[in-house]
C-alpha cells in the first residue's frame, strides 16, 4: 500500500476526520477536574485502562480499516501479532495516551494515530479534545496545530533551552551549566512530543519502554516541523519491528539535536 504525494493529502483529511470522531468518544466519558465515568481496570503492570479506551479502540480500528485497507494494525488496546510484520503498511494506534490522566479529569491526554509506510511514519494526528488541540501532520505535507503551520524554533544555544526530562532526572539537569528552564511535565508522551513542534518547549527526555503507539503520530509531526526524534544512537526510529519498547528518547529541533544527544547520553552515562 504505497502513498503518493497527492495520496497522502487525500488521506490525511479523512485520518484527522476519522481521529477527531474518536475523541467524541473519548469525551462522552471525560469529566474535567473530576473521575471518569468510564469503568476503569488495572493491567499487569499497574496502570489503567477503562472502557473508553476499548471503545475508541474499537470504533479505530473498523475506520482505518475503511480508509487505510490493507494496513495491518498496532494499538496499546488490541492484542498484537507477528502477523503485523509480513505488511509494508501499519497503523498505529493509543486510543488514550495519558489514560490515567483522564481518568481523573485531567485535560492532558490524547488521541494518537498514525500511518507507518516501509518502517516509517508518513502521516498522524495527536488529538486532544479536552484541551482543543489537534496536531496534524504528514510527510512532505507539513506540520499543524489546529490547522495552522507550525515550525519547531532553531534556537542556536542549548543555554536556557525549556527542557521536559524523567522526574529521576530532573534535579541533575536542572543543576547542570545549561541553565535548563524545567519545562512541566505533560502526562500524554504524544502531546509532550508535539509540543516541541509548536514551540511550547524546546527539547524532551523521555525514560525507556515507551512503545510505538506513545510516539509514532509525533514522529512524524516534529519531522515536518524541523525537529528530530531518537533513541541514543542518534538515527531515525524504525517501526513495525518485533520489539515495541523503546530505549531512551530524545527529542529536539535539528539545531538542538547533537547537543540534546550529547547531553542524553551524559545523564545515562553517570556524567551528569
Amino acid at each position: 500500500m504505497g502513498f503518493s504525494q497527492a495520496e497522502l493529502a487525500a488521506f490525511l483529511p479523512q485520518l484527522e476526520s476519522v481521529t477527531r470522531r474518536a475523541g467524541d468518544i473519548a469525551m462522552a466519558y471525560f469529566r474535567p477536574g473530576a473521575r471518569t465515568t468510564a469503568t476503569v481496570s488495572y493491567k499487569g503492570g499497574g496502570s489503567p485502562v477503562t472502557e473508553a479506551d476499548f471503545a475508541v479502540d474499537r470504533f479505530l480500528f473498523q475506520e482505518m480499516a475503511r480508509i487505510a485497507p490493507g494496513a495491518a494494525w498496532l494499538s496499546e488496546e488490541s492484542v498484537d501479532t507477528e502477523d503485523r510484520l509480513a505488511s509494508d503498511s501499519l497503523v498505529v494506534v493509543d486510543p488514550i495516551d495519558g489514560t490515567l490522566a483522564f481518568t481523573r479529569g485531567d485535560a492532558r491526554w490524547s488521541v494518537s494515530v498514525a500511518l507507518v509506510v516501509g518502517g516509517r511514519p508518513v502521516a498522524g494526528v495527536i488529538h486532544a479534545p479536552a484541551l482543543g488541540e489537534t496536531y496534524v501532520g504528514a510527510r512532505g505535507l507539513g506540520a499543524f496545530l489546529n490547522a495552522s503551520p507550525i515550525r519547531a524554533p532553531q534556537r542556536a544555544e542549548i543555554s536556557g533551552a525549556a527542557l521536559v526530562a524523567p522526574r529521576a532526572m530532573q534535579d541533575r539537569l536542572a543543576a547542570s551549566p545549561q541553565g535548563f528552564v524545567m519545562a512541566p511535565r505533560t502526562p500524554s508522551l504524544a502531546l509532550r512530543l508535539a509540543d516541541i513542534a509548536s514551540g511550547r518547549h524546546d527539547i524532551v527526555v523521555a525514560a525507556p519502554n515507551a512503545r510505538d503507539w506513545d510516539i509514532a503520530a509525533a514522529d512524524v509531526l516534529l519531522a515536518e516541523a524541523g525537529a528530530m526524534l531518537s533513541e541514543p544512537e542518534g538515527v531515525a526510529l524504525t517501526y513495525n519491528r518485533a520489539s515495541l519498547a523503546r530505549d531512551m528518547l530524545i527529542a529536539a529541533p535539528k539545531s538542538l539535536f547533537d547537543q540534546s544527544l550529547t547531553l542524553a547520553r551524559e545523564v545515562v552515562e553517570g556524567k551528569l
